[in-house]
């Protein structure tokens, strides 16, 4: 059976590794390996994703996996990657975060496995009562000044004009002791994290070496990126979350969906369990059928329904229907409302709805400049009501058209929609 470290090198998942000999070791004997998340935000990302399948990984091969949420380390913010300090978070703010992400974490993670049960953790039951000077003692002694300044993140932010605070500079101290509390109370002998980590990952190695003198390890995996070079989880300069309250299960399904061809196999080998030769196969298909869109649909399923579940991906793929033209039975007023949330709308009462024609509605509604071309459309069959062809100019809407009795659904031609809430 192939080592951890072996299925991560084949996925994509790993970028560097502090000992060579964590390969062999990783095969050899059960390991406690923890990852940690940042509660900047109630909802993780689709970045946090690729970590996420690497402790699925872990896991499933017999290791312990823990997950950390740095309910304290979240007072501070990691400053790895950022060109200037985040504004700070408020006690409430961070524990309200922390709450979101561990809903998250708890529906990838398998808590009741016989044999390698996964534990989540925060940092702030360890860190909130230790007092400064114990810690500056205890954890800040061991640290040499040379070594922080030396770090990459810090040089980037000390030669820019954001500069680096004294509580930003010392976050590795805070992320290092987290590993040697979860050494001690777990025998957690392996951390890993996304690239920029390697620095904060290398301060509790050196910590627990200088104070328990035995060695653990790192693990880092590749920052994801598509084959424009853009940072992955990032739409349109807006986040991909795995809360469907903030990512519609319609918008993540399409997320995936709209993954480019050049991407799609490294995808699936990232985001999904799907076997080598399963992944094999959708690259066949893409090559020899790349209209189909198989392998991107299949992606878009996986990935789905792993993180919303079946009815979720149900929900994705009836609204997807219904958006490009297929029926509308069974969606929701809140599906039809999140799809078309940035589409044209109209609010209309009732009475200006129900009983009276599409033509009036259509043109009311402003998806046509007036009735009489309102008229036109409908007879030239370019005017649709919730996705149905209007085959007549005196069609009347009725009560029994509203979604759940409060919306309508014009179109023209094929993409041209305008949603309609009945007051």
């Amino acid at each position: 059976m192939d080592s951890v470290i072996q299925i991560l090198r084949r996925r994509g998942l790993l970028e560097a590794v502090t000992n060579p000999a964590l390969e062999e070791i990783s095969a050899q004997r059960q390991l406690t390996v923890y990852a940690g998340f940042d509660p900047s935000s109630d909802s993780l990302q689709a970045g946090n994703y690729v970590t996420i399948m690497a402790l699925r990984h872990f896991q499933r091969c017999g290791h312990r996996v823990i997950a950390l949420v740095g309910g304290a380390t979240g007072l501070i913010g990691d400053p790895s990657g950022k060109t200037s300090e985040r504004k700070f978070l408020t006690e409430e703010e961070v524990a309200a975060n922390a709450e979101g992400i561990r809903e998250n974490l708890s529906r990838f993670l398998d808590f009741n496995h016989p044999t390698a049960p996964a534990r989540l953790v925060d940092n702030s039951s360890w860190m909130k009562d230790y007092p400064l000077i114990a810690f500056l003692r205890d954890v800040g002694k061991h640290f040499r000044m040379g070594s922080l300044l030396s770090k990459e993140s810090v040089k980037l932010r000390l030669e820019s004009e954001a500069g680096m605070s004294f509580a930003e500079f010392t976050y590795p101290l805070l992320q290092a002791y987290d590993f040697l509390r979860l050494y001690d109370e777990a025998g957690c002998v392996l951390q890993i994290g996304g690239s920029d980590q390697w620095g904060n990952i290398t301060a509790g190695i050196d910590l627990i070496r200088r104070l328990r003198n035995v060695e653990v390890y790192g693990l880092t995996i590749p920052l994801v990126c598509d084959s424009s070079g853009r940072k992955f989880g990032k739409s349109e300069g807006n986040a991909v979350y795995l809360d469907q309250n903030k990512t519609s299960c319609y918008e993540f399904y399409q997320f995936f969906y709209r993954t480019a061809d050049a991407d799609v196999g490294r995808y699936l080998r990232i985001f999904t369990m799907l076997p080598e030769e399963e992944i094999a196969a959708l690259e066949t298909a893409l090559k020899e059928r790349p209209e189909s869109r198989e392998a991107a649909r299949r992606l878009a399923e996986e990935t789905t329904r792993d993180v919303h579940g079946e009815e979720g991906l149900r929900a994705a793929v009836r609204t997807s229907a219904a958006l490009f033209g297929e029926t509308m039975a069974g969606l929701k007023a809140g599906d039809l409302l999140k799809v078309f949330a940035d589409a044209p709308s109209a609010e209309l009462p009732l009475s200006e709805v129900v009983g009276r024609t599409v033509v009036d509605v259509a043109a009311g509604a402003g998806l046509c400049a007036s009735r009489s071309e309102a008229r036109r459309l409908a007879q030239a069959g370019g005017l649709y009501l919730n996705n149905r062809k209007v085959e007549s100019i005196e069609t009347v809407i009725a009560g029994s058209d509203l979604i759940d009795g409060r919306l309508l659904v014009l179109r023209s031609g094929r993409k041209n929609h305008r949603l309609i809430k009945v007051r």
